[in-house]
């Protein structure tokens, strides 16, 4: 059998999905490690993909980049956001999800040797998507509690010569929210060494008070540099849908058209007509969808507390950060790694998570990460089992 490419060799598949797929093996098992909602969308996206089911030409292909409607919905939503007028027709990109649309903007922007900047912990895509588009990662820690960055390090990182920075804002995992000063610090730096700042914004309506998601995009340069990837998927609980977008300026968008279309061809037509029904929901339903991710948050942290495991305190996003180091250092699980503390806890206790050494470049073992886009029920459920842990807390 003849060679496969190296670049295979460098990255694993996905550990998120994998966990899911045990979860999955394990019946019963509340699955805590992938996030999406075990919740319906909104009754307008499904009564509009009812409708869409019956029409004709809308189950054949789209328009590449996405179809015309679809365009015009997101381009009236985000131009009073970014502060300037985005053009549908030469700034924005259907894709399939925002994986899609990150893969689309690396491979577009990068060439092989080129070097892009990844904070650390990270979503675990981004590292792949800088190998698959030739480029190096070169990674720049987020120093917990707060996540916050070292502006030193980070310049010594653009200082090397990168092509572009990521920024998850919010952050998955570390539920991180960016303030306005670290982004246009992040923007004086990306123009002062010639660099495009590619945003992931797919969580920007779950920000929990008195934090507030700031569009990359909306402020001074933004227009001229930045790159934001988002989707349908988080604030409408359509991660099935796969419906992502770019937004970009337009010698960047026309550029990704081509990478787009000879990856997808284009998203799916049927359930991107449906998707434009979303953009009719007014500025309540974002409120909403905000206090009730801000209720699970709470009834999830005081779930984990009363338990007594240490977790972070997510600024935005649905991701909590768990510390396991106390039972590590137990001699039932010592010399365990988190990938095995979490796979012996989808047996045992009947939870999936995901092992936070997946996120992180440095070498993490003692965390792992769970999420709370599930039903009240679901989680009191889940904390009833997780409640289960704390025996192992006064074993000797």
């Amino acid at each position: 059998m003849p060679k496969l490419s190296k670049r295979v060799d460098t990255f694993t598949d996905s550990v998120i999905r994998r966990m899911t797929r045990i979860s999955d093996a394990r019946e019963g098992s509340i699955n805590l490690s992938q996030g999406f909602p075990d919740f319906d969308p909104p009754q307008v996206l499904l009564d509009a993909l009812a409708k869409m089911a019956s029409g004709g030409e809308q189950h054949q292909y789209s328009i590449t980049f996405g179809s015309e409607n679809l365009r015009k919905c997101i381009a009236a939503k985000y131009s009073p956001r970014f502060g300037y007028d985005i053009d549908p027709e030469s700034e924005i990109v259907v894709t399939c999800g925002s994986t899609e649309a990150m893969m689309a903007a690396m491979m577009t922007v990068c060439d092989p040797g080129d070097k892009v900047i990844v904070f650390s912990p990270f979503y675990e895509n981004y590292g792949a998507d800088a190998i698959l588009s030739g480029a190096e990662p070169i990674y720049v820690p987020l120093n917990p509690p707060e996540f916050d960055f070292d502006k030193q390090a980070l310049e010594a990182a653009f200082q090397e010569g990168v092509k572009a920075i990521i920024v998850c804002n919010p952050s998955n995992p570390c539920g991180k929210v960016f303030t306005r000063e670290e982004l246009t610090y992040i923007l004086s730096l990306a123009e002062k060494y010639d660099a495009f700042v590619i945003t992931d914004e797919v969580y920007e309506h779950i920000v929990f008070a008195p934090y507030t998601h700031i569009a990359a995009a909306s402020l001074p340069g933004g227009r001229e540099r930045v790159i934001t990837c988002n989707s349908l998927s988080k604030t409408f609980s359509i991660t099935g849908w796969r419906l992502g977008f770019l937004i970009a300026p337009p010698a960047v968008a026309e550029n990704v058209k081509k990478v787009h279309d000879f990856l997808t061809v284009g998203a799916p037509a049927p359930l991107q007509e449906a998707a434009c029904a979303a953009y009719g929901l007014g500025q309540d339903y974002y409120d909403e969808l905000g206090a009730m991710y801000a209720k699970k948050r709470q009834i999830f942290m005081d779930g984990l507390d009363s338990i007594g495991l240490k977790h972070t305190a997510p600024q935005g996003s649905y991701f909590i950060l768990v510390d396991i180091s106390d039972f590590l250092a137990k001699p039932k699980f010592q010399g365990w790694t988190d990938l095995q503390f979490c796979e012996w806890m989808i047996e045992e206790v009947g939870v999936a998570a995901v092992p936070g050494s997946s996120f992180f470049r440095e070498p993490i073992n003692h965390l792992i990460r769970l999420h709370f886009a599930r039903s009240e029920d679901s989680l009191r459920e889940a904390i009833d089992r997780l409640g289960k842990l704390s025996a192992y807390l006064q074993m000797d």
